[in-house]
């Protein structure tokens, strides 16, 4: 079956349609040159319609319960009037390159709700704990109607930081009695949190989750207050027994509010997308060395070289980057 057209998938993604959406998402993941001058002329079509959702980090170590949160929580959004997305990053295998993308079978029950859309992307070992095009795959679910964009990251550890510079409030979930709050703050990932979330907070867990939040909130208070005077905030919810939740979406709400208020909310997103262009354009200076036949035609020796430690990764970087471009056509053809 013939794939359909940018015209086809950008009307698919604009009335709302799950399979083409899904479609689009595919083509913008793709590394292949031609699909990528497709995405581009896609993404132009349908930003206008972008803009409107909320953006939601949600990050935390495995086994903390992000899948289930965001399950429960999306349910309840759903339940609610809204359309909600989820986009979910599982590990890539440093190995085979492959990954899981389990989260979609995890969120079986938001997966089968009209209002929802969950995709589930690899990270492909990019930085941050997102994938490679989750803020062009956020653009497309806005303009597929999603007023609530869910981006779970991958879970790996405090590299998790490139959620921040795309979402409008971070979740940070943590476990009841995880360990040193004001260690944890100073390791980094918590002074980017807008709300820190103790999971879990039930059963014999409950006790040590309502310590947790009088921890946190003690630790969170040594932190410079945020965009228009917002101040992270500690509070406990039970994915499993939805208790909290509730509360955990009014917070949500407030700290929007608080950035609309002052008018930081545009202002946060006008400093992300220069971003997310700084960061395209060190993606395809690093696609572009790659694939430059000086480089290229000089790379398996200078490889061979480090490896056999007959030349240091200094020198062979500083080689390989004097080879790209011909060399800055060998120096402008030594200045003419």
């Amino acid at each position: 079956m013939a794939r359909p057209s940018v015209e086809q998938l950008a009307a698919g993604v604009l009335g709302g349609n799950r399979p083409l959406l899904a479609q689009a998402i595919t083509l913008v993941e793709s590394q292949v040159e031609v699909d990528q001058e497709a995405a581009r002329e896609l993404l132009a079509r349908v930003s206008a319609a972008a803009g409107g959702s909320h953006r939601i980090g949600i990050s935390g170590v495995p086994g903390v319960g992000k899948s289930t949160l965001i399950e429960s929580l999306g349910c309840r959004l759903v339940e609610a009037g809204h359309r909600v997305a989820v986009l979910a990053v599982d590990p890539s295998s440093t190995l085979s390159g492959g990954s899981i993308l389990g989260d979609k079978a995890r969120m079986d029950r938001l997966a089968q709700l009209e209002g929802a859309f969950i995709r589930p992307s690899p990270s492909a070992q990019t930085l941050g704990g997102v994938a490679r095009r989750t803020r062009e795959t956020l653009t497309l679910c806005e303009a597929a109607g999603f007023d609530v964009v869910l981006v779970e990251t991958v879970g790996v550890g405090q590299s998790e930081t490139a959620v921040a510079d795309m979402v409008d409030s971070f979740v940070v979930l943590v476990l009841p009695g995880a360990g040193d709050e004001l260690q944890g703050i100073k390791k980094g990932i918590l002074e980017l949190a807008d709300l820190v979330v103790i999971n879990k907070a039930d059963g014999e867990l409950a006790a040590a989750a309502r310590s947790a939040v009088q921890d946190h909130s003690a630790a969170l208070r040594y932190l410079p207050r945020r965009e228009g005077g917002w101040t992270p905030r500690a509070l406990a919810v039970s994915a499993r027994t939805g208790m909290g939740l509730d509360e955990l979406w009014q917070a949500i709400e407030e700290h929007r509010a608080t950035l609309e208020q002052q008018g930081r909310l545009e202002e946060r997103r006008r400093r992300q997308r220069v971003r997310w262009m700084w960061n395209r354009i060190e993606e395809g200076l690093f696609t572009s060395f790659r694939r430059d036949p000086q480089v290229q035609a000089e790379l398996g020796g200078v490889e061979a070289a480090v490896r056999e430690g007959r030349l240091e990764p200094e020198d062979a970087a500083a080689k390989l980057l004097a080879e790209f471009g011909g060399g800055a056509t060998r120096a402008k053809e030594a200045e003419t």
